[in-house]
């Protein structure tokens, strides 16, 4: 018999050093998205994801996917939550569980010409909606903070959500747009930081001509009492690419620090409410992950000589800020490796090397951006390595 494509992409895959299955199935794709969201309920048991039925081309203003989750202990069933018109390859539609409870899980959505988000409590069925997109969740489910997908599906397509035009598009730096806070409860929403206040802190060196300006990759600190975000531009200097400094200021958007003046920040996340891990370049190493100190100098490398390119880096729950958990881009042999790190003893373990076929590329590849369970014990990934971006569970109790 003749293997199917889906059999010879699926054997591209090399053999897992820990236990590996399947969570979702065709026909139709699905995925999470971001490496930095609660996509499993506080029991382990719910996992959260998009489901689509195309893949290979932007999305459009009305393209439709839904969203649901996947009952682990129930032979891995999908149970469909709702639908969204606002939404990307790269982060979805934001889909997460609301910190701080058991059963509310938000994502966003365009609603009359305008990005909402919706608070969705998978057991009652009660259903709200917050007159603002969210990027991401402080942990006591209060407030979240968010930037303008609008302004994010113009400089950044893979971002952004299609289907509202920016109005500040040929603004190079805005005013009126930046960072806001937005109540959960009353859905009020303050601007907190423009693009145009951190403009006005200077970069060294000076900003290249013409640089247009945006903010992205939000997060949160575990203590709710500080975020991170990213200013980044592109001028006549930075051409198709861009410039990256990273800042963290207090939760009423005061007592700004540039964490990472450099330049080259790309992925990161807190350890914990005082320091934060991330692939930087730095004078003193180039190229590395390196654990800052916010509101100091301090810095350090991460996994020296192990850890060498660039992935989507967290902590393992629960064990101490022992563990990395970690993955590649696509290698020399299209292959995304997944692995946790030890930082104690300095010992790389790999989960899985995943192929990821050359279509699978720009703004609509598949990272795996590798997830953990609340208890440290499971990962879910995205991958196409079967013929179609699916979620896929390692089980990792063994380690």
């Amino acid at each position: 018999m003749v293997p199917s494509r889906r059999q010879l992409l699926a054997s591209l895959a090399l053999q897992q050093p820990v236990p590996m299955r399947a969570i979702t199935k065709g026909p139709k794709f699905h995925w999470f998205g971001y490496y930095d969201k609660l996509e499993f309920d506080p029991t382990g048991r719910y996992v959260l994801g998009n489901e689509v039925d195309f893949e290979g081309r932007s999305p459009r203003a009305d393209d439709t996917i839904r969203v649901g989750m996947v009952d682990l202990k129930d032979n891995d069933r999908w149970i469909d939550l709702g639908e969204t018109r606002a939404w990307n390859w790269q982060q979805g539609c934001m889909l997460q569980w609301v910190p701080g409870g058991r059963s509310e899980v938000l994502w966003n959505d365009r609603v009359d010409g305008q990005f909402v988000s919706h608070i969705l409590d998978v057991k009652s069925g009660k259903k709200r909606t917050i007159p603002h997109a969210v990027y991401t969740l402080a942990a006591s489910g209060k407030w979240g903070i968010t930037c303008d997908f609008r302004r994010l599906n113009d400089v950044r397509p893979g971002y952004g959500y299609a289907g509202i035009v920016d109005p500040n598009r040929d603004t190079l730096i805005p005013e009126d747009v930046g960072i806001w806070k937005v109540d959960l409860t009353t859905g009020k929403r303050d601007l907190l930081i423009s693009v145009a206040d951190a403009a006005r802190i200077p970069y060294p060196g000076g900003y290249s001509e013409n640089a247009k300006h945006w903010f992205n990759h939000l997060l949160i600190s575990p203590d709710d009492q500080r975020f991170i975000f990213l200013h980044r531009w592109r001028g006549k200097k930075e051409g198709t690419s861009f410039s990256t400094r990273m800042f963290t200021a207090d939760a009423g958007g005061k007592n700004l620090h540039v964490l990472d003046p450099y330049g080259k920040t790309s992925h990161f996340v807190w350890r914990d409410q005082a320091s934060v891990i991330a692939w930087a370049w730095h004078p003193s190493q180039g190229d590395r992950f390196y654990l800052y100190r916010d509101r100091t100098d301090q810095v350090e490398v991460v996994g020296d000589g192990v850890m060498t390119v660039n992935g989507h880096c967290t902590y393992l729950p629960k064990r101490g800020n022992r563990w990395v958990l970690n993955d590649t881009y696509p290698d020399k042999d299209r292959k995304q490796n997944v692995y946790v790190f030890d930082t104690r003893t300095g010992v790389r373990t790999p989960l899985g090397s995943l192929f990821s076929p050359k279509e699978y590329s720009g703004e609509w590849r598949c990272d795996t951006h590798p997830r953990s369970s609340p208890d440290g014990q499971s990962v879910v990934v995205d991958s196409p390595h079967a013929g179609g971006r699916q979620m896929y569970l390692f089980d990792i109790r063994g380690l």
